[in-house]
C-alpha cells in the first residue's frame, strides 16, 4: 500500500477513535503521580492556576471555532468525514485545525501540572505523531471534495501553527448558545481532570482522600455548570440554532 493511502487509512481509523485519546493521557498521569511519590508535586494554587488557565485557552480555541461555523462542519462526527461547506474565514484564515489546536491546549494543562519536563516533551511528541494522521485523512478528504479551491485556502494557512497575516473575518455572527451547547462536556471534563489530580496527589502523600478546597469548589462550580447546560440541551430547545 503506497504511503498515501496508509496515512490516510490509519489517520480515518484514529479519526473514529479519537475520543479515547484523553483516556490514554489522564490515566498513565495518575498512574505517574502514585509512583513518583508526588514530592515534587507540592499544592501551590498560583501555579495551578496557571495550568488551568492553559486548559481553558484551548476551551476559548473551541468555542471560537464552534461559534462561528455552520451545520455540518466542524462537528463531532464520530464514524466518517463531513464537510457540507470549506470554512475559510474567522479562526480558519488563521489555522486549519482550530479545534485540535484547542484540544491541544486543553489537555497541555494537565500535563503540566504534573511539572516533569519530559513528560511534556512526550506528550507533545505523541499528540503530534497522533493528530498528524487524522490531519492527514481530513485534508484527503477536503482535497477530494473542494480540489482547488481547498488547495488555495491550504496554501495561504498554516495546519496546526496560527498566522494572521492573512486573517478574514467570519462570515457568520458568533452564536454563544452553539457554544453552550457543544462545548459543555468539554468544560465539566476540565474541572474533573484537575479534581483528580489534586486528589491523587493528597491521596499519595498523606494516604487520605481529600480535595484541597480551591479545586473542591472549582469541581463544584463546573458540574454544576454541567448539568445546568445538560438540561437545557436535552430538555428545552433554548440552545438549539437554526443552520448550527
Amino acid at each position: 500500500m503506497a504511503l498515501v493511502h496508509e496515512f490516510e487509512k490509519s489517520g480515518n481509523w484514529l479519526f473514529r477513535r479519537r475520543g479515547w485519546l484523553p483516556l490514554f493521557i489522564f490515566i498513565p498521569s495518575l498512574v505517574f503521580i502514585y509512583f513518583s511519590g508526588a514530592e515534587s508535586m507540592a499544592y501551590r494554587p498560583g501555579t495551578e492556576m496557571v495550568f488551568l488557565g492553559i486548559s481553558l485557552l484551548g476551551l476559548v480555541i473551541r468555542a471560537i471555532t464552534v461559534g462561528r461555523t455552520p451545520k455540518g462542519t466542524s462537528g463531532r462526527n464520530i464514524n466518517k468525514q463531513v464537510a457540507e461547506t470549506l470554512n475559510t474565514t474567522g479562526i480558519y484564515s488563521v489555522v486549519r485545525h482550530p479545534l485540535y489546536l484547542g484540544n491541544f491546549f486543553m489537555w497541555l494543562g494537565p500535563v503540566l501540572w504534573l511539572r516533569s519536563a519530559w513528560i511534556a516533551v512526550i506528550f507533545v511528541l505523541l499528540y503530534w505523531l497522533y493528530y498528524e494522521r487524522i490531519m492527514f485523512a481530513e485534508e484527503q478528504f477536503l482535497r477530494k471534495k473542494f480540489a482547488e479551491k481547498y488547495d488555495d485556502w491550504a496554501s495561504e494557512v498554516r495546519s496546526f501553527l496560527p498566522s494572521f497575516k492573512n486573517y478574514r473575518k467570519s462570515e457568520l455572527p458568533f452564536s454563544l448558545r452553539n457554544v453552550l451547547k457543544r462545548e459543555y462536556n468539554g468544560f465539566g471534563t476540565v474541572f474533573i481532570v484537575f479534581a483528580l489530580l489534586d486528589l491523587t496527589r493528597n491521596y499519595t502523600l498523606q494516604e487520605e482522600i481529600q480535595i484541597n478546597i480551591l479545586w473542591a469548589v472549582l469541581l463544584c462550580f463546573g458540574l454544576l455548570t454541567w448539568a445546568v447546560l445538560r438540561t437545557l440541551k436535552t430538555q428545552t430547545k433554548w440552545l438549539n440554532v437554526g443552520g448550527r
